[in-house]
């Protein structure tokens, strides 16, 4: 069995694939070139279709979370920083979900943006992935003209 919670997954890849090396620059070129994003993306769309909905969703949900971390892990491009009114380092994600509870994106940044920032840029990064979402339900700290400037920026309807 492969377990992929080791902390050196790179090192545990099974023997009958190519070496890690190989393996870790296609991944490299699939993440810069956007293939995971597609390949996510008509997955995504087969596995609405096969409980009967639409590819493409009309309504989603999002939500952020800060997630405390460590010095150590995670990509060095992804900055910690201080989450307002608490004293711990640590990065804040953005979850966007169909009704179904299916993940349609991601995004992680550290925890000094705000809901409403961080939640714009999110919209602003899915244009034209899902042309018929027309309805998105928030909590309170997407609530405020910047989040809703970017909605609209993301979703001229």
């Amino acid at each position: 069995m492969y377990s992929l919670g080791t902390g050196r997954q790179w090192r545990d890849i099974p023997k009958d694939l190519p070496p890690r090396g190989t393996l870790h620059d296609y991944l490299a070129r699939w993440i810069d070139g956007g293939t995971l994003e597609d390949i996510h993306h008509q997955f995504y769309m087969k596995c609405r279709e096969q409980v009967d909905k639409e590819a493409s969703p009309t309504a989603a949900v999002i939500d952020g979370q800060s997630v405390k971390s460590g010095e150590k892990g995670g990509s060095a491009l992804i900055l910690m920083g201080t989450a307002r009114g608490k004293k711990i380092k640590d990065k804040k994600r953005h979850i966007l979900v169909d009704t179904t509870g299916l993940l349609m994106h991601v995004l992680v940044h550290s925890a000094d943006i705000q809901d409403r920032d961080g939640g714009g840029i999110v919209m602003a990064t899915l244009f034209g992935l899902y042309p018929f979402l027309v309805k998105l339900f928030a909590d309170g700290g997407y609530q405020g003209p910047v989040f809703q400037e970017a909605v609209k920026r993301s979703w001229p309807v």
